[in-house]
């Protein structure tokens, strides 16, 4: 946060009980990214089983990343009504609940319906609310913070492509899907970490009715992570869903990037396995491979994470995931035609470093252009966004290898979409965002790491045309702090107000 956001008694505890859900958040994070790509271990035999195509079974792992992204603002709705606790419980038995629904299955449509659908939202319920809560516990570090947690997705991808060829040699297929559904059970436990942080400092004082102005509504924004607005009337009116973001620019910037990025950065992940076993690579080192990413990816993510935090690089860090993109774009086009085992080896260490940069950046760079206040609803609509290159991509990818027998295409096709979406991002950062903002307001006080959420925050409210008793504060504390009423024998409240910005309760 910059330093002209609201003077708070207490912020963001950037450690404590925030440690504890930052574990809970790599946890989620590791099931969420990693499952969909592991039960790719599972679709030959599938494919066997249900007499289809590579395209029909691939429909498995795409309807589960399209339920965890094309159910965002659903997964907003609920966070803002009932706060993240409850939500991600309830997310982590339907994840449990898919799994072993789809054990018993006997037609691929039942296999759409349980491991794709309820999975996919068991997953979506679990990961959004806990990126949500990590923002709120973390603001000096966050970078830091999400790159960690990040690092859950290679690690359990390293684990769990391994243990689901396993379970597949031992059990089968139906029994693999029974045991794997047992551990996202998982989900719940972390589920139950996730309190609310502590609030602000002293509050107002109270009323003649004894109760504090809109402590009520304070309580709720804390724990359920509301947004609010207070019309002059008094009364606050709750945003289940903030849309006035996709007015923002940077926002825009960043919802076309994700998805062409969405389009092609996941296919050679889905394809690397089935691919490797056609070029002759037997099944064991050919699941090898996607644990040879995860290595790669483990240490990409937390090391790209501090260096982004870093003093001179944290204003610069879209052009940092513009870059991330570019590496993965190439490595993906550069390996088009390796068919060694060696080649692949070499191809996943490029792919894995490159993978982990941009999986430790995209929601840093998400916050740092909306806001930490409105991190929720964007996050949300991005997933929405993103949901519709993921249904697009993959399946795509899956029936063109059906019928050219040929995954070299395929990689020129996802490498071509993301490097378009590290040139789009660059580009658009830098003629779009920073030229406009040089002319509006070129003596806007920054400050380090945060000059971006503040300039953006300062432009929405300028634009805003609905009068409030005051300006709506940036970061995090709008989240937490009640919206004041415009009462005059409340100084302590007036004193909060951001520097700079007059108020207009007097």
């Amino acid at each position: 946060m910059g330093a002209g956001g609201p003077q708070q008694g207490a912020g963001p505890p950037d450690g404590g009980w925030g440690w504890a859900v930052l574990g809970a958040c790599f946890v989620v994070t590791g099931f969420a990214y990693g499952f969909p790509k592991a039960v790719s271990v599972f679709f030959r035999e599938l494919m066997r089983d249900f007499g289809a195509g590579y395209s029909d079974t691939a429909w498995v792992s795409s309807i589960m990343l399209a339920m965890l992204y094309g159910t965002g603002p659903v997964s907003s709705i609920l966070v803002t009504r009932f706060g993240c606790r409850p939500v991600m419980l309830v997310g982590g038995l339907l994840a449990s609940a898919g799994m072993v629904l789809a054990s018993f299955t006997t037609r691929l449509l039942e296999l759409y319906l349980t491991a794709g659908v309820l999975t996919g939202l068991g997953l979506a319920l679990n990961f959004q609310p806990s990126l949500i809560m990590l923002g709120l516990y973390f603001d000096r570090r966050r970078p830091l913070a999400n790159g960690l947690a990040a690092a859950g997705s290679p690690v359990f991808l390293s684990a769990l492509s391994p243990l689901g060829q396993q379970l597949l040699e031992r059990f089968g297929w139906r029994g693999g899907f029974l045991l794997l559904g047992g551990l996202l059970l998982h989900c719940c436990a972390c589920g139950a970490v996730m309190r609310p942080p502590p609030g602000p400092g002293p509050r107002p004082r109270t009323s003649s009715a004894g109760e504090a102005p809109g402590e009520a509504e304070a309580d709720a924004d804390r724990k359920g992570l509301r947004l609010s607005e207070a019309p002059p009337g008094g009364k606050t009116r709750r945003r289940l869903l903030d849309l006035t973001v996709c007015a923002d620019r940077a926002f825009a910037v960043y919802a076309v990037t994700k998805f062409l990025m969405a389009l092609g950065l996941f296919v050679p992940a889905i394809l690397l396995v089935n691919y490797a076993k056609d070029a002759g690579v037997p099944d064991a080192e050919a699941a090898f491979l996607l644990s040879i990413v995860g290595f790669v990816d483990i240490v990409a993510r937390p090391a790209c994470g501090a260096l982004a935090g870093l003093a001179r690089l944290r204003p610069h860090v879209a052009y940092l995931f513009s870059l991330a993109l570019l590496a993965n774009g190439i490595t993906d086009l550069s390996s088009a035609r390796a068919r060694s085992y060696g080649a692949l080896v070499t191809f996943c260490v490029a792919f894995g470093l490159s993978y982990g940069m941009v999986g430790a950046l995209q929601f840093e760079v998400l916050m740092a252009a909306v806001g930490a206040h409105r991190f929720p609803s964007a996050l949300g609509l991005v997933l929405l966004i993103e949901a519709v290159a993921v249904l697009i991509g993959p399946p795509s990818a899956g029936r063109l290898v059906d019928m050219l027998k040929n995954y070299e295409i395929i990689f020129y096709l996802a490498g071509s979409e993301v490097v378009l979406a590290g040139v789009f991002m660059a580009v658009a950062t830098n003629c779009c965002l920073h030229r406009s903002r040089s002319r509006d307001s070129p003596s806007s006080p920054g400050s380090e790491g945060g000059a971006s959420d503040d300039e953006d925050e300062d432009a929405e409210a300028e634009a805003d045309a609905e009068p409030l008793p005051t300006q709506e504060p940036s970061g995090l504390e709008v989240l937490e702090v009640p919206s004041p009423v415009a009462e005059p024998e409340e100084p302590e409240v007036e004193a909060e107000a951001e520097p700079g910005l007059v108020s207009k309760s007097a």
